[in-house]
């Protein structure tokens, strides 16, 4: 594998919430120049909020025109995933894509084989598979300590539920939230799902079931190798950001507990007390999203292959849309493959 120059010019593309969470990762970077912001609600304004970018754009692809710009990050609404994805792989670009990679499957399909053809570098940004608590689990069991793998636990809560506005133009909760827990279950166990089967409902907020989704549900997983697996999801955890996975073997169990605001605890005659966990993602994972950027830049490097890659995006998918068909028709339902 050949090593690129160290120093790498790069395109933010979309600057909504996890651009900016990008972008703040990106200016404390070394060897990296982030020469375009490109936002279609761009003004002048933005030299000012941006002041270390040389170029505010409104249209991307001047930024793709620019042969100085190695490498883009797409973090546009879903929906414009695939177009973004296949102007940048002909202009040549290394590709690094906010999940999910699209909504509709032709769509991403004939993005992926534009990434293909043009031979670039792309990866899908699920920041988990970066948090360090999650990969000593892996460590334990690619160490063998866990013995066979047999139960896959995993909690994913919310604090508070988006607004009606993003729940409407999500996807739905399983290709917005649990799409995360969906590539964690494969990337924790190295294991492929076979098929999935959801109970869930609206207990939350009845808006979004007017909405046309659901706010709970519990989703059971049976891999290929015949492990089970359970996700339960909540759009509304009071007490803060329920993050925790545990992973079950013949010979021992690993898991990963919340992250809480501080590690000081009370104890007392009465009670003991300790902070609640983390507020919401921006925070939790807040080490992820700087380590899987920096990833994908030694990637880009030649250092290493890609560690989250188009192909896990699109199985991430396939396992939503799996669990949207169960939760429709009340059955299990096969996880196709890509």
């Amino acid at each position: 594998m050949t090593v690129k120059d160290e120093n790498i010019t790069v395109a933010i593309i979309g600057m909504n919430r996890i651009g900016k969470v990008h972008y703040q990762n990106l200016i404390s970077m070394p060897q990296i120049t982030i020469k375009y912001i490109c936002d279609i609600v761009a003004d002048s304004s933005w030299n000012d909020e941006y002041p270390n970018v040389a170029n505010i754009v409104t249209d991307y692809h001047e930024a793709l025109a620019d042969s100085e710009v190695q490498a883009v990050l797409i973090c546009v609404p879903t929906n414009l995933h695939p177009q973004v994805i296949i102007d940048a792989a002909q202009a040549g670009k290394d590709i690094f894509c906010e999940k999910p990679v699209g909504f509709d499957y032709d769509e991403i399909l004939k993005a992926y084989h534009a990434v293909q053809t043009a031979g670039v570098k792309f990866a899908t940004g699920f920041n988990r598979r970066f948090d360090k608590n999650f990969r000593k689990i892996i460590e334990r069991r690619i160490n063998g300590d866990l013995g066979q793998e047999q139960i896959l636990k995993i909690t994913s809560r919310d604090p508070e539920p988006p607004s009606m506005d993003y729940v409407k133009h999500s996807g739905g909760i399983f290709m917005d939230m649990t799409i995360h827990d969906f590539d964690m279950a494969r990337f924790i166990t190295g294991q492929e799902v076979d098929s999935v089967y959801v109970a869930g409902g609206v207990m939350v907020d009845p808006k979004i079931g007017e909405a046309g989704d659901i706010d709970t549900a519990l989703t059971t997983l049976v891999f290929k190798n015949g492990m089970l697996g359970s996700i339960d999801n909540s759009r509304k955890a009071v007490y803060g950001y329920d993050q925790r996975i545990e992973l079950f073997g013949s010979q021992g169990m690993a898991h990963t507990d919340n992250v809480l605001e501080t590690s000081t605890s009370y104890s007392g005659s009465k009670t003991i007390e300790t902070d609640k966990p983390m507020f919401f993602f921006l925070q939790r994972y807040r080490d992820a999203y700087y380590s899987e950027l920096e990833s994908f830049f030694d990637a880009v490097r030649g250092k290493h292959d890609i560690e989250c890659t188009f192909e896990d995006g699109i199985k991430a998918i396939r396992l939503a849309q799996a669990a949207k068909e169960s939760a429709t028709t009340g059955e299990a339902a096969k996880v196709k493959d890509i």
